[in-house]
């Protein structure tokens, strides 16, 4: 696909549609017209693309007439803008929104499908495996609200991929796997009062404060092992609220807690074990959101065909992904992208021309192998 290209000249590419795509507005519930654009991009270029709906954007199968079927995942939505819109470039960086989460590797998707539509130059080694896209919308919201999960039950034709390589932020490391997250509203309650006289109130603060504590110490981080990767389980309180005024002892307290568990446990062992730990006396827990963890995919032979083509690093995915989507319905599915995590939702959100030139020309190799 891309051996006639020089770095410079494939960057140049890369760089410029990550830009193009970043410039079009694409915020969670709103992605409607980058995936309008995105289709009309593939379809202009012989890509048989088509409209599936509800912001997501599938190209059938291009390249070799058989041999082994890749998705290539990404969604278009992103966080909401930090002033990062329009983006910009200088010599090794594309800036701006989404450009590390993810649409910059949706820009190298876009392109390796164009270019195995197009490709009939005779120094490109012929491909060996059939790609197809798989782009949706509103994968930063709660997996609730995904666009994914739908899609796949109105496309049971997307399961007959032999791998998805979700494109999500990896800096060209496979994660494999993902968490489960839950998040959940834990209620502490007790009486108000008067605070020049607490002795007839029962200080939700104080129940809080207590089980919080029993919580930290109950629950530290385990870790879990699967195909010689480590996941780490962790329990956190991240926000807390309470509080009626400055004389007043409160009878109420809430607190968000999220967990983040381990493949291997279900999602209702996971909702078990939370319940377990904050269900003392006058406390209450409401599960808001649960994403089942995903599957451990990385002894499959494709996942090893590509460790091979990159000699790619492997990593567990601590976090969640929509590979838990896809390996929920039996596909096998890993994490693989362009992007820096550490980069991601910045406000100088950013991503290396380097990394997409890295990304593209791994992609070429593994699907001409």
């Amino acid at each position: 696909m891309f051996q006639h290209l020089s770095d410079a000249e494939l960057g140049e590419r890369l760089a410029a549609r990550t830009l193009e795509l970043v410039d079009i507005p694409s915020e969670s519930r709103a992605e409607d017209e980058l995936a309008a654009h995105a289709l009309g991009v593939l379809q202009a270029g012989g890509v048989p693309a088509r409209d599936a709906g509800d912001t997501c954007v599938l190209a059938d199968p291009v390249g070799a007439a058989d041999g082994p079927l890749v998705l290539l995942g990404g969604h278009f939505d992103t966080v909401p803008a930090q002033g990062n819109i329009p983006g910009s470039r200088d010599a090794t960086h594309v800036h701006g929104l989404g450009t590390a989460d993810m649409l910059g590797a949706v820009a190298v998707a876009m392109e390796v499908a164009l270019a195995l539509a197009a490709d009939d130059d005779p120094r490109s080694a012929p491909p060996t495996a059939r790609l197809g896209l798989c782009l949706f919308g509103r994968e930063e919201l709660a997996v609730a609200e995904s666009a994914l999960t739908p899609l796949l039950g109105r496309e049971p034709g997307l399961r007959d991929a032999d791998l998805v390589l979700m494109m999500e932020p990896t800096e060209n490391t496979i994660h494999a796997g993902c968490l489960g997250n839950i998040n959940a509203t834990w209620t502490f309650r007790g009486r108000s009062g008067h605070s020049a006289r607490p002795w007839h109130a029962d200080n939700a603060i104080e129940r809080a404060a207590r089980g919080i504590t029993r919580l930290t110490e109950a629950a530290p981080p385990i870790e879990h092992v699967f195909d010689g990767l480590t996941f780490t389980e962790v329990v956190s309180v991240t926000q807390i609220a309470g509080g009626i005024a400055q004389n007043v002892i409160p009878d109420e307290v809430r607190a968000h807690v999220n967990h983040r568990y381990a493949p291997g446990t279900s999602a209702a062992d996971a909702e078990a074990r939370l319940h377990a730990l904050c269900g003392a006396d006058g406390e209450s827990l409401d599960i808001t959101s649960n994403a089942p963890s995903g599957a451990v995919c990385v002894a499959d032979p494709l996942v090893q065909r590509l460790i091979g083509c990159g000699d790619l690093p492997v990593a567990p995915k601590q976090a969640w992904t929509p590979v838990a989507e896809f390996t929920a319905v039996g596909m096998s599915a890993v994490n693989f992208g362009p992007g820096a995590p550490k980069h991601a939702h910045q406000r100088d959100e950013r991503i290396a021309v380097a990394a997409l030139v890295t990304c593209a020309r791994t992609l070429d190799a593994f699907l001409s192998a």
